[in-house]
């Protein structure tokens, strides 16, 4: 039992052994990945945001798959909140909030910087204000302004390689024992329900991307680019996203059942 509360998740208690036993088994999220991939069928979910396009107006900012993909995902969190977990120093939290992070590029050029970006979706029901609490969060990645993050970086960036290696391991040291202050990784991307690259904006197919021991992010979302397929019945737009997975906050048939019901509400473009 830990000595200190998180601010960021609560001490799930009722942990099965085999499930308790894991993150001394695998004290990594390396050591404890899986992947898995989902070949969406997005013919209606297209159609959907066609729909909702014409309904705001012209003068309203165009949404993107990206917009109903996180949307999406928001519902299924809600819905299968045990996929919402952590670990941390061998211990599984049920984390407080859903918080989505995401990477976006300053300008879409070569060298433009990226950027990473973490908001919080709590609470937000419908498309329309999931979409601007999403735009909002581009805009401030997009912006000249330097991030909390970036600055931080900045500060220990400073430091010497040797003195840098030291303090990044004892930050580890003291978030295993519940010791960062909230002040220093609360807005931290790496703190959150899942990463969405979204590689499809960029024109690139999805990619199993590795998942980052610094912080207690357990699921890495890749989404590929927007393709059509000529079938039988006509052509259909089809979309692949590939999923890294830190198998100690829950096993996987839970995740493949969520994520089924992620795909069903895509392909069916319903989010009532």
């Amino acid at each position: 039992m830990p000595l200190f509360s998180r601010f960021d998740g609560d001490l799930v208690t009722n942990v099965p052994p085999t499930r308790a036993i894991m993150p001394y088994l695998m004290p990594s999220r390396a050591s404890a990945v899986v992947y898995f991939e989902q070949n969406l069928d997005v013919t209606k979910a297209y159609e959907w945001l066609e729909a909702q396009t014409e309904h705001a107006g012209a003068s309203s900012k165009k949404a993107t798959f990206f917009h109903l993909f996180t949307y999406a995902l928001v519902q299924t969190l809600s819905e299968h909140p045990r996929l919402n977990r952590f670990t941390m120093g061998h211990h599984l939290y049920q984390r407080k909030k859903i918080e989505i992070a995401f990477s976006a590029k300053k300008a879409m050029n070569n060298d433009a910087p990226m950027v990473v970006v973490k908001r919080d979706f709590t609470g937000i029901s419908s498309f329309k204000e999931h979409s601007e609490r999403l735009a909002g969060g581009v805009a401030e990645g997009r912006s000249k302004e330097r991030s909390s993050t970036d600055k931080e970086l900045d500060l220990f960036l400073a430091f010497p390689g040797f003195l840098l290696a030291f303090l990044v391991t004892f930050a580890q040291w003291l978030d295993r024992r519940n010791l960062l202050p909230k002040a220093l990784i609360g807005g931290d991307p790496m703190y959150a329900s899942i990463f969405v690259a979204n590689l499809g904006s960029v024109g690139l197919e999805a990619a199993y991307h590795h998942l980052f021991e610094w912080g207690n992010c357990p699921i890495f979302a890749a989404i590929g680019r927007v393709r059509e397929e000529v079938t039988r019945e006509g052509t259909r737009k089809v979309c692949t996203v590939r999923y890294t997975f830190d198998e100690r906050i829950e096993d996987g048939l839970y995740c493949a059942h969520a994520l089924g019901k992620l795909q069903a509400r895509l392909e069916a473009a319903d989010f009532a």
